[in-house]
């Protein structure tokens, strides 16, 4: 089992940053693709970002192409999403989620953490 804690989440304006925090316990999860998915109200669980369990294959929604980046510290179990030049529209709870394939799909990923929120004021 993998038990992850997303962090870093708050409340910011448009146009700044927040680096949102990924930590696993339990088994070493660097043999996981690690994704992040956000939800906001009402609305479906969306995919974000997502990165090979060696770091070198990224992947991302087209709606954060060139805002946000996401990484992955092995040694220290965490995977990280920079966030930038953020809109009113990233609105949302963020989750991230682990799995043996890479996926852009929720069904992919067999462990996730509680979510984080995210509001980015106007």
């Amino acid at each position: 089992q993998v038990q992850l804690v997303e962090s870093g989440g708050g409340l910011v304006q448009a146009g700044d940053s927040l680096r949102l925090s990924c930590a696993a316990s339990g088994r070493t999860f660097s043999p996981y693709a690690v994704a992040w998915f956000r939800q906001a109200p009402g609305k479906e669980r969306v995919f974000v970002a997502r990165i090979d369990w060696i770091g070198s294959s990224t992947y991302y929604t087209d709606f954060v192409k060139g805002r946000f980046t996401i990484s992955r510290d092995n040694v220290k179990n965490t995977v990280y999403l920079q966030m930038n030049s953020l809109k009113p529209e990233d609105t949302a709870v963020y989750y991230c989620a682990a799995g043996p394939r890479l996926s852009t799909s929720v069904r992919e990923y067999a462990y996730w953490g509680q979510g984080t929120q995210v509001t980015v004021s106007s």
